[in-house]
């Protein structure tokens, strides 16, 4: 099932994709909730991200491809960075240049995790009960602020301006992940292909570890990491993240007003 979140005529809501409508639901997402026998059409609806995290965690090099190309040592455990909730940014809204940076801007399109059960200390057979379902997303990264101070590395600043956590535009909850593969275009142009067997920590391992170190509580989300082709935007852009089986994540790249 697809799940999303939306507006229309001023109100909000939830419901599954039913063909070119949304199936309306009361209740919550990820408890206890039915379906009201309303509909909508999705061409009146403006997209909401498809949950709202209390965290988004981002993962680096958790791609060997990625990690081949650029001579980086496989890690042994995920190593992630948090993004602020400022920064999230649903399916058709603009990303935004910042105003305070005018350095180069990434797209990275990968794979989400949606957590739907509260997980803490999990074991790796049991992570797949606490995913609810998969998304995709686009980690945007001003990269150049990372090292522009060699003694402290801004992960968090370069991820979290605001609309760089980009995701949506629906959860499916019967997605697999070992059978994927993530698309990024660039005004119609592939940039990216790569498929998701290749990822170092799967989705089960990477909920299992990070839930040793912190609680993951229903509508985190996961960032699973990128591999190769990530390259900066221009304003103007078009940016694309296709994932088969989930959707597809249609964003502009903007210059701040």
């Amino acid at each position: 099932m697809k799940w999303l979140r939306f507006t229309s005529r001023g109100k909000s809501g939830f419901g599954t994709l039913d063909g070119d409508a949304v199936a309306i639901h009361s209740g919550d997402m990820f408890g206890a909730c039915s379906p009201t026998g309303e509909h909508v059409a999705t061409a009146d609806i403006e997209w909401l991200t498809p949950c709202v995290p209390g965290k988004m965690i981002g993962l680096w090099n958790n791609f060997r491809a990625a990690a081949e190309k650029n001579s980086w040592t496989i890690p042994a455990e995920p190593l992630y960075f948090l993004k602020g909730a400022n920064s999230y940014c649903a399916h058709g809204q603009p990303i935004l240049a910042p105003r305070s940076y005018d350095g180069r801007v990434i797209y990275e399109g990968e794979l989400a995790i949606v957590i739907g059960r509260t997980a803490s200390r999990v074991s790796e057979q049991d992570a797949p009960a606490h995913i609810f379902g998969y998304t995709c997303a686009n980690d945007v990264t001003a990269m150049e602020l990372i090292q522009r101070d060699p003694s402290f590395p801004q992960w968090a600043r370069a991820k979290s301006f605001d609309t760089f956590g980009v995701f949506g535009p629906v959860i499916e909850t019967g997605f697999d992940p070992a059978q994927g593969e993530v698309l990024t275009r660039l005004n119609g142009r592939e940039r990216q292909r790569y498929p998701l067997a290749d990822m170092i920590f799967p989705p089960a391992k990477l909920v299992s570890l990070i839930s040793r170190d912190m609680t993951l509580d229903p509508g985190d989300v996961i960032l699973c990491g990128t591999s190769l082709g990530v390259l900066p935007m221009k304003p103007g852009t078009n940016v694309e993240v296709v994932i088969e089986g989930i959707g597809t994540l249609s964003n502009e790249y903007r210059s701040a007003a």
